[in-house]
């Protein structure tokens, strides 16, 4: 078996006539539909499939031997996922209703229509692609394990939520289609996409580009390349970025900033899987599995006219959104503890002491930049820490100050809460009552940290708290 069978499952073309079988190879492999097997005696089909496997099979229905007729429903009894096309001179009604009943994806009439005989073809193989996918899906959820934990390494969590997402990638990475990734600024696209590569063990290289900022020629010269004498300066021959990442995957960050221009190139690239090097006039190929991630609202921009409809439903043939920091705050203890230790490594300091109250200080902020702001926050306290317990004014200043200029602090109130009251307002007692309690949860009794909240001293704190038990007692009296 060649090394081509080995990578990927075959298309296996089963026909008594030599010349069937070649034309429709011919076909196929124009059509960059590859590897195809072909046989001559369908005795053979069974043992090939029990070794190898196949992503379809396109069966003859009149051949010496055994016939395709009783092949089929053998087939579909031991590998109910092949699709199987039948393709045969017969047009007998009751015949390709018998076919269909035992099993048949399609059934095509000799000499079949080159288009409808590609096409046919494509769509059995998306169709087992698919029942793969789910497959495995179901396995990883059922299971809840991970075959390629090591690919995730790079992703330190202890979510829920985040391992659900590495299920998902280890479930679409035998796919070819395009993967999307949404999630906000610093949540870890870029580390995911490299573990989408990895996990997906495709055999050429990881090579990503952002395309924020990028005209249109510029985006096309630095994907496509160009041929000697294409534009003014244009010295000699370069190849582009999607060549580079030739049997790998390319990966365009920021895919939400692409100008219109060049959002009809990208479509056309992931339609036709070829493209022209500025200056050319014939087409490249590419096999490369295209990846992409954003941070904006895509569907929004489609509303707005501002980014292709047929081009997000083709990006997002497998989407991926990575949770914010806000929505899996289990994973700051370990975020910090671990950019503690490496800050402290970098600027050749000894790892500071984190003290208790710092992870329910965190735990009250909403992370605005995530992972990444998590990070220069303490990195900054760490460059700041002289010696002992690590000092928390560095962390109050970004939870308490809100000094994110795009967005709110995790405190500040938009209006007047009480406003929307439209009976009884609750009385300064009531009202303190309140306050004081919904601090406390969220510092989770830490009074420190409370206070902090309050915008007062420990002390004015405990004050309250106690005028605030005489209160209840006298009022149980």
């Amino acid at each position: 078996m060649s090394e081509a069978i080995k990578n990927s499952l075959p298309i296996v073309l089963v026909d008594d006539e030599e010349t069937v079988l070649f034309s429709s190879k011919i076909l196929l492999k124009t059509a960059d539909v590859s590897p195809v097997v072909t046989m001559t005696d369908g005795r053979h089909l069974m043992h090939f499939l029990d070794e190898n496997g196949a992503a379809v099979v396109v069966l003859d229905l009149v051949m010496p031997h055994i016939p395709g007729s009783e092949l089929l429903p053998r087939i579909k009894e031991r590998f109910p996922d092949i699709p199987v096309i039948v393709m045969t001179a017969s047009q007998e009604v009751d015949i390709a209703v018998q076919c269909m009943k035992d099993g048949a994806f399609d059934y095509l009439v000799k000499p079949a229509e080159n288009s409808r005989f590609i096409s046919c073809v494509k769509r059995a193989m998306e169709l087992r692609s698919l029942r793969r996918e789910l497959g495995t899906l179901k396995h990883y959820l059922l299971e809840d394990s991970l075959q390629n934990a090591d690919a995730f390494a790079d992703i330190l969590t202890k979510s829920r939520k985040m391992r659900a997402v590495f299920q998902y990638v280890e479930a679409i990475a035998p796919s070819s289609e395009p993967v999307l990734i949404i999630g906000e600024t610093g949540v870890g696209k870029e580390l995911l996409a490299q573990a989408i590569h990895q996990v997906s063990r495709r055999s050429g290289p990881l090579v990503a580009l952002n395309v924020a900022g990028l005209d249109d020629n510029m985006f096309s010269d630095t994907l496509f390349g160009h041929r000697k004498g294409a534009f003014t300066g244009a010295n000699d021959n370069r190849e582009g970025m999607i060549a580079a990442a030739a049997g790998g995957s390319l990966f365009l960050d920021e895919i939400g900033d692409l100008k219109e221009s060049s959002q009809v190139k990208l479509l056309r690239l992931l339609q036709e899987r070829k493209y022209y090097p500025l200056g050319s006039d014939g087409y490249m190929k590419t096999d490369a599995r295209i990846i992409c991630a954003t941070n904006r609202d895509l569907k929004e921009m489609m509303a707005e006219k501002s980014f292709r409809s047929d081009l997000y439903f083709r990006l997002s043939s497998h989407q991926v959104r990575i949770p914010p920091l806000r929505e899996r705050k289990e994973d700051i203890p370990l975020l910090t503890s671990h950019f503690l230790e490496d800050a402290a490594r970098t600027m050749r300091k000894p790892a500071p002491v984190p003290p208790p109250e710092l992870f329910h200080l965190l735990n009250t902020y909403e992370f605005p930049g995530n992972v990444r702001e998590l990070r220069a926050i303490t990195f900054d306290a760490v460059a700041r820490h002289q010696s002992g317990v690590l000092a928390l004014e560095r962390f109050r200043e970004s939870v308490l100050s809100g000094n994110e200029p795009d967005y709110a602090s995790s405190w500040s109130m938009p209006e007047n809460p009480f406003k929307r009251l439209t009976g009884k307002l609750p009385t300064l007692r009531e009202a303190e009552t309140l306050l004081l309690e919904e601090a406390l949860e969220r510092s989770q009794g830490n009074k420190s940290l409370a206070a902090s909240l309050l915008g007062v001293s420990r002390q004015t704190l405990n004050y309250r708290l106690q005028q605030l038990k005489k209160s209840s007692a006298g009022s149980r009296e």
